[in-house]
């Protein structure tokens, strides 16, 4: 069963709260939605204009106000860059408390990524040992909570499907999966139906974003990922790969969560969610 969700950070570019995010949400009828935390506070996100969470909120009082709005989270986008060292001093921390406060709200998983750019000095195997240490020291907290611990595809080594391989592989655990991204690994220039299949026993999550025209001539190919498409989904470019990927994954009876990440005006947010619903209509759940 596909079930369909919105992420908050679409409404980012917006400078709307959390709570705005949510209203905006909860009006499409969908029933999943997932969000970024925030390790500390941001003044910006304390004023309202930014639709991210702090990790000192209180999650239990947080999860009833998500219930009276009928909503579920599916995930919590905890993507401080993992690979590397600043991984090793800071985002293993940050996934950690992120660990903690999706197992209080009841969120099944944590979602991480790498940075945008190769780490300057370091070669692929010092990366990688880095990396294994750092999910390493995350995975056991992963385990005591019974919240498993995404990886996206969002830069070079994410994007590497060897590297992807290895990673997966060398833990083999139930703990360590695959949150799949349309718009990262077609912009990065992937073939979006040959990433997913590549990694697809290990898929429990999915982000579906566009890519306008402009955007793909610009720089399809030399990065590696980008936050939301300003089209919306079935807008642009990547269409068509989204319809491949979603007809793969009825036919293949997958069952998860996908959150459209389209940019969160209203006109983007309706034509994004009728989309998808049509391409998810012949599920029983009818994306709910």
């Amino acid at each position: 069963m596909i079930q369909l969700g919105l992420h908050t950070d679409n409404w980012r570019p917006l400078s709307q709260s959390f709570e705005q995010a949510v209203e905006k949400i909860a009006a499409t009828g969908l029933k999943h939605l997932e969000f970024a935390v925030i390790h500390g506070q941001n003044f910006i996100q304390a004023l309202g204009y930014d639709p991210g969470v702090s990790l000192q909120t209180n999650p239990l009082a947080l999860r009833k106000y998500l219930d009276k709005k009928g909503l579920q989270v599916s995930q919590i986008d905890g993507s401080y860059p993992m690979m590397g060292p600043n991984g090793s001093a800071f985002g293993v921390q940050y996934v950690q408390q992120t660990i903690r406060f999706a197992a209080e709200l009841g969120c099944p998983m944590v979602d991480t990524v790498d940075g945008a750019f190769e780490i300057p000095g370091l070669s692929l195997d010092e990366v990688f040992r880095i990396t294994c240490d750092n999910y390493r020291q995350c995975l056991s907290w992963a385990e005591d909570y019974q919240v498993v611990i995404n990886v996206e595809p969002h830069g070079p080594y994410t994007n590497n499907l060897d590297f992807m391989k290895r990673l997966f592989k060398h833990f083999d655990s139930e703990y360590l999966r695959l949150n799949f991204d349309t718009g990262n690994s077609f912009i990065a220039g992937h073939d979006p139906l040959e990433y997913l299949k590549t990694l697809e026993k290990y898929l429990v999550h999915c982000h579906i974003k566009d890519v306008s025209p402009e955007l793909a001539a610009a720089v399809r190919g030399e990065e590696t990922g980008i936050g939301s498409s300003v089209v919306p989904v079935g807008g642009g470019v990547n269409a068509e790969n989204i319809r491949k990927c979603i007809a793969h994954l009825r036919k293949a009876k997958w069952s998860g969560a996908v959150s459209i990440e389209c940019h969160g005006s209203d006109e983007n947010t309706a034509a994004s969610v009728k989309f998808m619903r049509e391409l998810v209509k012949a599920n029983p759940a009818k994306a709910k």
